[in-house]
């Protein structure tokens, strides 16, 4: 098999994980939530048909223009290329084109988006909304980058395979096991999921960013978020817990599957337990969270 003709094979993989699997994790996460409030809840394939149906429907909208109607694929989209950046099982198909840099910014650039599209509505709430996710973007974002640094700077290199390869043979270390756990608290915002999902706050301000959404604009944007959550929770693992590793794709992709799932499920037990806060205790929670982050690159500095 030729180079490109594998490197297309491995982007239509991982862009067919996070297309495919993406609503039956958050089938799975609407279960347990259901289990904890003593419910029966949806089948667990109930996203796959919320897409659908949504999809059929009219596109009713408050705006226009091309570039309002171009916003939801393009956060979709923007999301499908990091599922390309990011390792999956196995090393990131399109990791020749960018390192941690090219992650981080397009990460960014799907928030970014949802906010250009919020404010392209002229609604006032998804104006809100649109106000707390930039906040709240440039509260989380740099925990990232912190966690993601320390991870560079153990392997000496800013690749996210190189990061992977130098866990795998060096183990866990208390710089890295700080890194990720930041980089889990952050993922808990990148989720939208409670305590930090003030951007959309159905009591307040009625879906925020998404509130003046509907049919296949909304299933775009919906369909984007379950997939961020799920990419990123694929990034935390085969960066910060890439053990055990086989070498074979299909079983070090099963693993780091079951290893995704059992995150989300945390931040999913972590939502339905706990209330929401306000914008300005979040943000001060995660400044807190970014300078607790930075002992880690400390204890890289020393070694450790």
């Amino acid at each position: 098999m030729t180079q490109p003709l594998a490197v297309l094979l491995q982007c239509l993989l991982n862009v067919a994980i996070a297309l495919l699997l993406s609503p039956l994790y958050e089938g799975l996460l609407r279960k347990v939530r259901a289990a904890i409030h003593s419910r029966i809840g949806p089948p667990v394939t109930q996203p796959y048909w919320d897409l659908l149906k949504l999809l059929g429907k009219e596109d009713l909208r408050s705006g226009g223009g091309a570039v309002y109607s171009s916003l939801p694929p393009l956060v979709l989209g923007s999301l499908l290329l990091l599922a390309t950046l990011v390792p999956m099982g196995a090393a990131a198909p399109l990791a020749f084109a960018g390192d941690m840099i090219a992650v981080l910014y397009v990460a960014a650039m799907s928030s970014v988006l949802i906010m250009l599209n919020a404010y392209a509505s002229g609604s006032p709430y998804a104006s809100v909304g649109s106000s707390r996710e930039m906040m709240m973007a440039l509260s989380v974002e740099p925990i990232l980058a912190i966690a993601l640094v320390v991870g560079a700077f153990k392997a000496g290199t800013l690749a996210l395979g190189g990061m992977t390869a130098f866990q795998v043979q060096n183990g866990p270390s208390i710089s890295m096991t700080i890194a990720g756990l930041a980089f889990f608290l952050a993922l808990q915002a990148q989720s939208g999921k409670l305590p930090f999902d003030t951007a959309e706050a159905d009591q307040e301000i009625m879906g925020g960013p998404l509130v003046e959404q509907s049919g296949p604009r909304l299933a775009l944007l919906r369909w984007a978020m379950w997939t961020k959550q799920l990419v990123l929770a694929f990034l935390l693992v085969e960066v910060f817990l890439p053990w055990p590793r086989f070498g074979i794709l299909p079983v070090d992709l099963a693993l780091s599957g079951v290893k995704v799932l059992v995150v989300l499920l945390v931040v999913e037990l972590v939502d339905v337990v706990n209330p929401r806060v306000r914008i300005d205790q979040a943000m001060g929670y995660f400044v807190r969270v970014a300078l607790a982050s930075l002992s880690a690159l400390a204890f890289a500095v020393i070694g450790k």
